[in-house]
């Protein structure tokens, strides 16, 4: 199957899959979108939901945010993990916003990323969501599954997102990236991988990947065997 073959077939497998998406964080404006993608740094979704309800009855907004003082944040924020870098960027992102843009999220790439603890990334996913801008933020998950796809060299982020904005039509990068995510957690993780049941791997992956995927499934299986074997072999004696 040749590339933009590979390409279709991802694009109309996660429209069956997924026809209708929603942003996985909880948010109700782009301020709170901006601050619930900086507190899933190294987090989950899950875990961010949780907590944002309780940051957002306090303050929603970057003027009753710099009201309260960075320790303040971090004690709200602090399941979320990394609570103390993530405290001073909401902090320091809140003031700044207030102190150059009017109280308002910027809409472009170079302002965002220029607020504190605002990478490329979370700037893309700002950005797409919030003001309809396409853009293609690249986590571990489209990463993982561009390789996978056979769709970029997994050398970095960097080569992965160019590759994705090359390949994909930019009118559906927005909600194509949702759909990757979504199904890289549903059918495609890192960890405790079944490709059985990972439907577009296992039609256009990488054959290397596909390979090593039933050596190490194979190594299992032997290994369980053997020990199975052994454990039959002890009670018998």
């Amino acid at each position: 199957m040749k590339k933009m073959e590979r390409v279709n077939f991802v694009i109309n497998t996660l429209n069956e899959i997924y026809p209708d998406i929603h942003i996985p964080l909880d948010h109700k404006d782009p301020y709170t979108l901006l601050v619930a993608v900086l507190l899933s740094a190294q987090s989950t979704d899950k875990k961010v939901n949780q907590i944002t309800p309780m940051l957002f009855a306090k303050a929603d907004n970057p003027q009753d945010m710099v009201k309260l003082s960075v320790d303040e944040i971090r004690t709200i924020i602090k399941p979320v993990g990394l609570s103390p870098m993530k405290a001073k960027g909401i902090h320091g992102l809140s003031q700044k916003i207030l102190d150059e843009h009017q109280g308002k999220v910027p809409q472009s790439f170079e302002e965002l990323e220029e607020l504190p603890s605002v990478g490329h990334k979370t700037a893309s996913v700002v950005m797409a969501q919030a003001f309809g801008i396409p853009a293609f933020p690249v986590d571990t998950h489209i990463h993982r599954l561009m390789y996978r796809w056979n769709l970029s060299t997994g050398k970095n982020v960097e080569q992965t997102e160019k590759d994705a904005k090359r390949l994909f039509p930019k009118e559906q990068w927005n909600d194509l990236h949702v759909k990757i995510i979504l199904y890289g957690r549903q059918y495609s993780p890192a960890r405790g991988w079944d490709l059985e049941k990972d439907l577009i791997t296992r039609k256009i992956g990488r054959k290397s990947v596909i390979r090593e995927y039933y050596k190490q499934k194979n190594s299992l299986s032997r290994k369980k065997r053997q020990a199975n074997t052994k454990k039959r072999n002890k009670t018998n004696s």
